[in-house]
């Protein structure tokens, strides 16, 4: 995998003749060391659509200074990113472009934009001469990429771009105060806040080639597409395209700004996944199992002879997503379980036992969801999902007011979870209530992420009922946990019992897990009771 360096930075722009101002003294400022002049040579790469630009993203090979190479930014908050660095090479490395394949998908990486920038660096020091941050000073030279062989060189018949940039990065731990200090330092000399978010983004828009403002579809599957605007819908076409409803947004709006999320979610979460960043891979499978449920929840919305077939292919990626995380959420609880048994009762490795079951399930997990996201279905799946939000299959009730299609969505998965819990408490006890409560947990959930969806149709009440539901949820899916524990429990002390070791400890495990399942289901009623009171349901109704 690539370096990764962390960037907090403020950017500003000056005027030829503006001065900077003396920093010593500002913060804990004791120094300013002049560091030198280098010259740099950046040329940007992205799609010809510039999906990489509307996301954020820049990928760039450099020449000159320290750290010459291909350097990807991905955005991270507001003034940070993250910067990952590959050596040069004549072509756009793997490692790098594997990262931005969600934003790509099997578009071309093309030169767009080439930079030429003087840059003189100084150091703010503290008194014990710990470097606090950098400040460059960039005098810049932008051309589109395309022609431009050399500094005399405009390109394709463009002017080039001239302009004067000051970047203020943290180096090391003078915080956002020394950031904020610097900046009213600066702009009291005169110099102003940067007009644009990267030098990339400037220099698009003042060599004439920025596609701000072009229609969605001129850009492709880029973040005019994922983000939208939260009103109407994206290019909706159907019956209930259009039209909006006498007090508010039309169902349409509400399901689409939601699915769009989801949408959104997915796209941003993949680099964070193949970097293995923490809750990355969770956050990315809720996110497709969300969409998944609206896409069943809303069927009055969303023509499902056209959705289902994408909910399917939603259902897979979740399941791969699955593999390891489950593997990672299962032995933390089994862990977790030995450790709060006393010395006494813990015969035999356990702990050596439980560590190398876990590293023989983890084996090659990682390497197979590398390959499922490099992979063809994958990809084409994200096409997909583009392809849904730019041509929205939308029925007649997507023209409707927000409020009622909602509360009738929420509500026919509450009386589908209402049923599946009640047959769960009927239940004969062992293997057919623990499925019977299973089937409840994955309506619960269903029944969640509808009311969810619907929050900006019905406010309060849909926040308080997708509240009271995952009380519901949570109690099953503890209870769903305790089986899978046991299961696994019974392979160890299988596993420990075959190599001579004996299985005491597991066992002891199983009925301190048998118990808890017992418990859950003893609460079940009364948390249930809670969640289904009528007038729960009666502040749905618009």
């Amino acid at each position: 995998m690539a370096d990764t360096v962390r960037e907090i930075e403020r950017k500003y722009e000056a005027d030829d003749d503006t001065r900077l101002p003396d920093l010593a003294g500002i913060d804990r400022v004791a120094a300013v060391a002049e560091a030198g002049t280098e010259d740099l040579d950046a040329v940007y790469y992205d799609t010809a659509d510039q999906r990489l630009a509307a996301a954020g993203i820049t990928l760039r090979r450099r020449t000159g200074g320290r750290d010459a190479g291909w350097h990807l930014k991905l955005p991270v908050a507001p003034g940070v990113r993250d910067e990952l660095r590959a050596p040069l090479s004549e072509t756009p490395p793997p490692e790098l472009t594997a990262l931005v394949r969600s934003r790509v998908l099997d578009g071309e990486l093309v030169a767009v934009v080439r930079l030429r920038t003087r840059r003189t660096v100084r150091v703010l020091k503290d008194a014990a001469g710990t470097p606090l941050a950098e400040v460059a000073e960039d005098a810049v030279h932008a051309w589109p990429a395309a022609g431009a062989v050399d500094a005399g060189t405009a390109g394709a018949g463009r002017p080039g771009a001239r302009w004067r940039e000051i970047e203020v990065e943290l180096v090391g731990d003078g915080g956002a105060g020394l950031l904020d200090e610097v900046g009213r330092a600066l702009t009291a000399a005169g110099v102003r806040p940067a007009s644009a978010a990267s030098k990339l983004a400037r220099a698009l828009a003042e060599t004439g080639q920025s596609r701000d403002g072009a229609a969605p579809h001129a850009a492709g599957p880029d973040e005019r597409l994922v983000h939208g605007s939260g009103k109407a819908p994206v290019k909706a076409k159907g019956k209930g395209a259009g039209k909006r409803g006498k007090k508010g947004p039309t169902a349409g709006d509400v399901v689409l700004r939601y699915a769009r999320e989801q949408v959104r979610v997915i796209i941003e979460l993949d680099p964070a996944v193949r970097r293995d960043l923490p809750d990355a891979v969770h956050r990315m499978r809720v996110a497709t199992r969300r969409l998944r449920s609206a896409f069943r929840s809303y069927t009055k919305v969303l023509d499902r002879a056209a959705t289902q077939p994408i909910g399917v292919e939603l259902k897979w990626l979740a399941a791969e997503l699955g593999v390891e995380r489950d593997r990672e959420v299962l032995t933390e609880r089994l862990r977790e379980g030995l450790a709060e048994l006393p010395g006494t009762l813990r015969l035999g490795p356990v702990d050596a036992r439980l560590r190398i079951w876990s590293e023989r399930h983890r084996a090659g997990a990682r390497d197979r969801l590398l390959d499922v996201l490099d992979g063809p279905r994958y990809l084409a799946l994200l096409k997909t999902l583009h392809a849904f939000l730019e041509e929205p299959p939308l029925r007649k009730a997507a023209g409707r007011p927000a409020p009622e299609v909602a509360a009738g969505a929420v509500l026919k998965d509450y009386r589908r979870l209402a049923r599946r819990t009640e047959a769960a408490l009927a239940a004969s006890a062992g293997r057919e209530r623990d499925e019977a409560l299973h089937g409840a947990r994955k309506a619960a959930k269903r029944t969640r992420y509808a009311a969810e969806a619907a929050r900006p149709a019905l406010g309060r009440p849909a926040k308080k009922f997708a509240k009271r539901t995952k009380r519901v949820q949570q109690l099953l899916g503890d209870h769903q946990d305790s089986v899978v524990a046991r299961g696994a429990l019974r392979e160890l002390a299988t596993q420990a019992q075959r190599a001579g070791e004996g299985g005491f400890t597991f066992g002891l495990l199983y009925g301190r897990e048998e118990a808890l399942a017992a418990d859950r289901e003893r609460a079940l009623p009364d948390v249930w009771r809670k969640a289904s009171r009528r007038k729960h349901r009666a502040a749905l109704r618009p």
